[in-house]
């Protein structure tokens, strides 16, 4: 693999670095309402002039936002590229940091902060590009996409998206600024996630002393015997793409102080990440109708967090020759990971992702190499200049 090209300079990171400090400085936890970095950013555009719409929570105290630089003819709903990023960061509750996480400092060449990785240099660094492709005849309009309470089941995006469809925005592709690369700059571009689904399984059975089985009814065996049926059935061997499917046991309770008494029921929880050989509706089934096999009256409760997706076209393609170009290191295309806001706009446009390495992210002392701050600069530059000439 080759090394980042020497040719990457701090110049561009100058004009980003009081941008980045800036949206750090707003505590944004998901727990808290996220209004004042909205507002703050919303303000800085309509200062330059640029369209920006907001949907809020039901509750107000949250907002995603949506901005708009037109291509030169003036449309600026019909396709273009959308910049999307979270403007929420995880706690820092009993956290040992050696700086102030929200007050941004560099030390010994990094940058440290909560959300520096995660993703507040992303929306920065696009907020720094505003004022120089202003200047441009943009050929195609460019969307600023930033949502609340992506760190807490990707809430906001939902509303996000039904918002701009509603406004009739049909962009032609999207790329998410989550932190893709494992270890260094330019491993990593994200075209697919796997879906993800969790169940909850209670197996009801008839409390009873140990000594008399018969007047009772263990729950236990059969809920084990249903876990065994689902945790060893192979749901498929993967593809091209993606890894086999896999199924993992998460929790077996039973709530008994007890040692000589049969319990009145047992539960279990369980978790499956399955690519696109599945659906989430489909696996629900095959679970319910397997745990009836072995007790009619159980009851499961099962809930989706996402389905699988893939693009498929040319957006991941065509990204990593730019970003091979820019820092001499070709990304491999990869669907690995949880979830992302991505999973959701891949059903409104073709999206991929690509960030800063995030190896601390959501840890104590959250920083990046202010080097990596300087390739990200470039390489976003060099993709605008390549979708919006």
């Amino acid at each position: 693999m080759n090394a980042p090209n020497s040719q990457v300079t701090l110049q561009p990171i100058l004009a980003a670095l009081p941008l980045i400090k800036k949206w750090v400085s707003f505590a944004s936890v998901s727990r808290d309402s996220n209004l004042p970095i909205i507002e703050w950013t919303r303000e800085l555009l309509e200062a330059q002039g640029i369209e920006c719409h907001l949907s809020y929570d039901d509750s107000h105290q949250k907002a995603n936002l949506w901005a708009t630089l037109p291509a030169h003819d003036g449309e600026s709903k019909i396709g273009g590229l959308v910049l999307s990023g979270h403007t929420d960061v995880v706690p820092v509750d009993g956290q040992p940091w050696v700086t102030d996480p929200f007050d941004a400092q560099i030390v010994d060449d990094k940058l440290y902060g909560r959300g520096v990785t995660d993703m507040k240099s992303y929306g920065a660094t696009a907020l720094m590009m505003v004022p120089e492709l202003l200047q441009r005849k943009l050929k195609r309009p460019l969307h600023l996409a930033f949502s609340y309470d992506e760190e807490v089941g990707c809430i906001g995006v939902h509303r996000l998206i039904a918002d701009m469809q509603a406004r009739g925005f049909k962009p032609a592709g999207c790329i998410v600024g989550e932190p893709t690369n494992p270890a260094s700059m330019g491993e990593v571009i994200k075209i697919g996630r796997r879906g993800s689904l969790n169940a909850t399984i209670t197996m009801p059975g008839i409390m009873g002393h140990v000594a008399y089985p018969h007047r009772a009814q263990n729950p236990i065996p059969p809920l084990l015997a249903a876990l065994t049926e689902l945790s060893t059935h192979t749901l498929d061997t993967g593809t091209d793409r993606f890894e086999p499917s896999n199924l993992q046991i998460t929790s077996i309770d039973v709530g008994n102080p007890a040692t000589n008494v049969i319990p009145a029921q047992a539960t279990s929880r369980l978790n499956i990440r399955f690519n696109t050989q599945h659906n989430g509706a489909d696996l629900c089934r095959w679970i319910a109708e397997t745990v009836a096999r072995h007790s009619p009256a159980a009851i499961v409760a099962t809930s989706i967090s996402g389905e699988a997706f893939l693009t498929d076209g040319p957006l991941g393609a065509r990204m990593a020759a730019i970003i091979e170009r820019t820092i001499g290191r070709r990304p491999r295309l990869d669907t690995g990971g949880g979830t992302s806001d991505a999973r959701f706009i891949a059903r409104y446009a073709p999206v991929a992702e690509f960030g800063l390495v995030g190896a601390t992210m959501h840890q104590a002392d959250e920083s990046v190499p202010v080097a990596d701050l300087a390739a990200l600069t470039d390489i976003y530059a060099a993709i605008l200049q390549d979708f919006l000439p």
